[in-house]
This record gives C-alpha cells, sequence and structure tokens, in this order.
C-alpha cells in the first residue's frame, strides 16, 4: 500500500494506492490495471489495512475507485484456478473481510464506478454508501457464468438495496448492467457522462466532509440499525440518538452558524 498526494507519483507496483485529494477525504484506489483491478490475495489484504489506516487518520470521507478502465472486475479468476480448495476458501474469506470492513466504515463510503464492476467488484460498490458512476460502466453479480453465486454479501446487500425480484434476475442471469439502466432501479446513486465523473464526486465528497463527522457517523448507525429490525426499534434507536446530537458540540455550532448566518466550523 502507497500513500500519495495529488501531485505524486505512486510507487511502482503499488496494488492499492491512499490519496488524499482534499483535506478530510481519503481516496483507496485498487492499482492492478492490467488485470482489471481484480481482487488478487495481495490486494484485498492491502485493501483491508488501507481503510483500517484511513479510520485510523481521521478520514471524513472514504472514496473507492480504481486505476485505468476498470472499477473492479471481481475476484481474480486467473489466480484463483491455480489454487487448491483450501486456498480458495481463503481467498474467498480475504474478500469477505475486506468487504465487510467497507461496510463498517464509520464515515460515509463512495464507489467511485469508472468502469467494470463486476462480481466482487459489485459487491465492494454495494458495501459502500453511496455509489456514482460513469453511465456506460457495467455493473452487475456475474457469478452465475461460471456456475457460482455471489459470495462476497452481494446476495444479502443486493435484495436490500433494489428489492428481491431485480436483485435475482441479475444474479440468475450473471448479465451486467448500464450505470444508466443501474440508476433507474436504485442500483447507483448517480450515473453522469464520463467525463464529469471526477468533478460531481470531488463537489460531493467536499459537501461530505464539511459536515459534523459525528452527526455523520450517528446517522449511519441509526439507518443500518433501523433496517435489521422492524420500524418500532428504529424510531427508538432514532429518539435515543437525537439525545446524543441534542447535546453535542456541533449542533450548538450549528445552531450558532445558523443565527450568525456563516457556515459553522464543526469538530474533527
Amino acid at each position: 500500500m502507497n500513500q500519495t498526494s495529488n501531485d505524486t507519483q505512486p510507487a511502482a507496483g503499488s496494488e492499492v494506492i491512499v490519496e488524499a485529494p482534499r483535506p478530510g477525504v481519503c481516496q483507496i484506489r485498487m492499482n492492478r490495471p492490467e488485470r482489471l483491478n481484480a481482487l488478487g490475495l495481495g490486494m484485498v489484504e492491502e485493501l483491508k489495512r488501507a481503510v483500517e489506516d484511513a479510520i485510523a487518520s481521521g478520514a471524513r470521507v472514504v472514496l473507492f475507485r480504481g486505476t485505468g478502465r476498470g472499477f473492479c472486475a471481481g475476484a481474480d479468476l486467473k489466480e484463483r484456478r491455480t489454487m487448491g480448495e483450501a486456498e480458495r476458501l481463503r481467498h474467498n474469506r480475504a474478500i469477505n473481510a475486506a468487504v465487510d470492513a467497507v461496510a463498517a466504515c464509520p464515515v460515509p463510503t463512495i464507489a467511485v464506478i469508472n468502469g467494470l464492476a463486476l462480481g466482487g467488484g459489485c459487491e465492494l460498490a454495494l458495501a459502500c454508501d453511496l455509489r456514482i458512476a460513469a453511465q456506460e460502466a457495467q455493473i452487475g453479480l456475474t457469478e452465475a457464468r461460471i456456475g457460482a453465486i455471489p459470495g462476497a454479501g452481494g446476495t444479502q446487500r443486493m435484495p436490500r438495496l433494489i428489492g428481491a425480484s431485480r436483485a435475482l434476475e441479475l444474479m440468475l442471469t450473471g448479465e451486467p448492467i448500464t450505470a444508466r439502466r443501474a440508476e433507474q432501479i436504485g442500483l447507483v446513486n448517480a450515473a453522469l457522462p464520463a467525463e464529469e465523473l471526477d468533478a460531481y464526486v470531488e463537489r460531493l465528497s467536499g459537501i461530505l466532509a464539511s459536515r459534523s463527522v459525528r452527526s455523520a457517523k450517528l446517522l449511519k448507525r441509526v439507518v443500518y440499525e433501523g433496517l435489521k429490525h422492524p420500524i418500532e426499534h428504529g424510531l427508538a434507536v432514532e429518539r435515543t440518538a437525537l439525545s446524543e446530537i441534542f447535546s453535542s458540540a456541533d449542533y450548538a455550532e450549528g445552531l450558532a452558524a445558523f443565527a450568525e448566518k456563516r457556515p459553522p466550523n464543526f469538530a474533527a
């Protein structure tokens, strides 16, 4: 894993590159363009560490993207073909651990889908809070093509996002769809012309980074906790969370900024 700023070049051979495009924003970039950023064992272990390091560093927003013309083509099947059964299980568990680390990230996460997001790459995007894609990007859970099923959360996260029937159609056929179609069914938040993708993500991540990180973390916890239970439980969780908000320094600052007609200066 290599850390860079916007104006420095990554070290040769780095499979995961961590960048800081603006204050408070951490960008984790998969860097195996010759393999369409396929998830090899080494890369997924680096990816998990990068997520953990981003959280420890105090990032307010974390972006995930790929180098080259793909976001992520999924598990590295060329690498997996040479593995025995035990190695294949280890590879799958490593992908699961990386994807679960993304899902557990306490601050807002965005998948920046510039190209192919297939199989495990789609599952990585599903683990993010938001998905922003180039219009012509191809997205899908394609495991049915090789006689498999999604194995890094896709069978659970996709139905919760777009409904069981649409998710089953995508999983049973194994056929990817364009980001434009994905936007129509709620699989991505926005599908944009490729030349507009970076500017849109920069603006969105800047807005998110300017908000209270405390309230963003609490909001994520309330929403995801509520989805696991009946609405009555979720409403109780929301009411409890509000008591934390009302006593926070960030809320006091927000009220003061509103009264004084200025941008709030939330705590780091």
